[in-house]
């Protein structure tokens, strides 16, 4: 699966700057993370999730859940 992750941040007001630091996760694995390009070996993973989720006070399957119904690239 694919998901167009800077649409989502964009619609979500987020920059991977503020993602990482309300998250705990480091700037640099973040930004190398969310500026790959997936592939069915490279997709978005838990640690991801759960920066997304951590910064928007959600559960990791709410974010996933809006992951799949809008921002899902075929």
């Amino acid at each position: 699966m694919r998901f167009d992750i800077k649409a989502y941040l964009d619609d979500n007001s987020l920059t991977i700057y503020r993602v990482a630091k309300e998250s705990g996760y480091g700037y640099t694995t973040i930004h190398k993370s969310f500026n790959k390009t997936q592939s069915d070996a490279t997709s978005l993973n838990m640690r991801d999730l759960d920066a997304l989720a951590k910064v928007q006070h959600k559960q990791m399957w709410e974010v996933l859940r809006e992951l799949e119904k809008l921002y899902f690239d075929e």
